[in-house]
């Protein structure tokens, strides 16, 4: 299939429909960005995805796009939930891989002699890396318990307070979710992981608030300048993998069975309301509950160990969930198609929800401004707090980029770069850096990833989500 890349301003680049296309495909990025797109090969991966049954709206691709399985890192799709078709490569292998950002009351000086024992009681206190398990093991019965109520299930069990749901997306429990419909591999890869971060990009991160760009909504997040802040990036760890690795063999004879058409074997798919989509909806919703719960076991195992090496009670430390939101997930939300409010599924594929202001998905204290959306930069680079916008309703189904979007593979990058140099560089600016792996550390280096800075430039440029602040890196634990 042949394709163009037509500028349609500086933030926008069209794909026309052509071929088996049933739709535009369009891509958000900026002039420099379009070398590493058209030699990663990912738009090809946009196109694809307009060629599947029931997509409304166009293919979509957020500026830290690369390639994925099935569809790009960063793609975007809305379908039919009569006509249209649910895939596993949609939505990732992590599913709902996502960021949870903690505000404290802690300005930066108050922990800049403590950072290296915080660092190294976090990395002690939290378990990390490959195959990683957790502090908790739980029953066959009690993981079926987690993946139907998700963090629902972590606070009943003592690991947080409700307020802590009303800042997570869909307050920590995806509706839909049916602990039968999980394989017994699944099940038991995630008895022994939950309260773990895993490894490659997955880390936890104190930060300072840097730089304020929108105050009003700053105020509302509990955002200002020179105060510390903690980010946990994870998902639903062996078990997502497993769901959707399972899905992916299940779903290969969906494609036979309703004669579906698919440009890549990747898109392997089923109509939504198949019983084969329907199945998949429900264990995903699961693997989306297991790491909603996963997020807020480890933010209880941060309150334990700041108010330990601190001396301070959580009420002087804060430790307030800003937000939780997920950037590997399918949803079933309303949105205006063809000028009529429809119900459609929406894959997001690292990309993140940025709902506008008044939306009643969103917490009710947040509604005057918008959502919160969480972009992490990568190890010693910023991460940002923006927030929602109306014009990501009209364009891209309420939804904006996810991080900074990797440029290289962990292969290449290992080739160019030790694990002990990055440390060496994070070590110069300030940053101490804690992880069992130099090959981690290597393969994670800022080198291997897009600017996290020009990322953000583009979805605040195209205003599909807005500045509100810069978080700047103080100390790092990875798997």
């Amino acid at each position: 299939m042949v394709m163009e890349l037509k500028k349609v301003d500086k933030y926008r680049y069209l794909i026309s429909k052509t071929g088996d296309m049933r739709t535009d495909g369009l891509i958000y990025a900026d002039e420099k960005m379009l070398s590493h797109i058209l030699s990663d090969k990912s738009n090809e991966q946009v196109s694809n995805v307009a060629c599947l049954p029931g997509i409304v709206g166009k293919s979509l691709a957020m500026p830290d796009i690369h390639w994925g399985y099935g569809f790009p890192i960063g793609g975007v799709a809305g379908f039919d939930i009569n006509t249209g078709i649910i895939s596993p490569g949609g939505i990732g292998y992590d599913i709902n891989c996502g960021v949870r950002l903690l505000r404290t009351n802690l300005k930066k000086e108050d922990i800049t002699k403590k950072m290296s024992e915080l660092i190294y009681a976090l990395f002690s206190n939290i378990p990390s890396g490959v195959g990683s398990t957790g502090k908790l093991k739980l029953t066959r019965d009690e993981v079926k318990q987690v993946l139907e109520y998700g963090a629902k299930w972590a606070i009943k069990r003592g690991f947080g307070s409700q307020q802590d749901l009303k800042h997570t997306e869909e307050e920590g429990c995806l509706e839909g979710a049916s602990s039968e419909k999980i394989s017994p591999r699944a099940i038991e890869r995630g008895r022994e992981q939950l309260g773990s971060l895993g490894a490659g990009n997955h880390f936890l991160e104190i930060q300072v608030v840097e730089e304020i760009y929108d105050s009003s909504v700053a105020n509302v997040f509990g955002l200002q300048s020179g105060q510390v802040t903690i980010l946990i990036h994870t998902g639903s760890r062996g078990l997502g993998y497993q769901i959707c690795d399972d899905y992916i063999q299940i779903l290969q004879n969906a494609i036979r069975k309703y004669n579906l058409k698919l440009p890549d074997r990747q898109l392997v798919c089923a109509p939504i309301e198949s019983q084969e989509g329907k199945e998949y909806y429900q264990s995903m919703c699961c693997a989306a509950n297991y790491a909603w719960a996963n997020r807020q076991i480890i933010t209880h195992w941060v309150r334990e160990t700041l108010t330990t090496v601190l001396n301070k009670s959580i009420s002087d430390l804060g430790l307030e969930v800003i937000y939780d939101v997920a950037h590997n997930i399918g949803k079933f939300e309303e949105h205006i198609v063809n000028n009529q409010k429809r119900k459609i599924f929406v894959h997001r594929k690292g990309a993140t929800r940025a709902f506008p202001q008044n939306h009643s998905a969103i917490p009710e204290d947040y509604r005057a401004v918008g959502q919160p959306v969480l972009v992490p930069g990568t190890m010693g680079t910023e991460s940002y707090v923006l927030v929602g916008t109306e014009q990501a309703m009209k364009e891209t189904w309420g939804s904006t980029c996810h991080g900074a979007g990797r440029m290289m593979s962990r292969t290449k990058i290992s080739k160019s770069v030790s694990g002990n140099a990055v440390i060496n560089q994070l070590d110069n600016k300030g940053i101490v850096v804690k992880s069992d792996s130099l090959k981690t550390i290597a393969e994670e280096a800022p080198e291997a990833y897009k600017d996290v800075n020009l990322v953000v430039e583009v979805v605040h440029g195209a205003e599909i989500s807005k500045k509100v602040a810069k978080l700047k890196p103080l100390g790092v634990i990875k798997g």
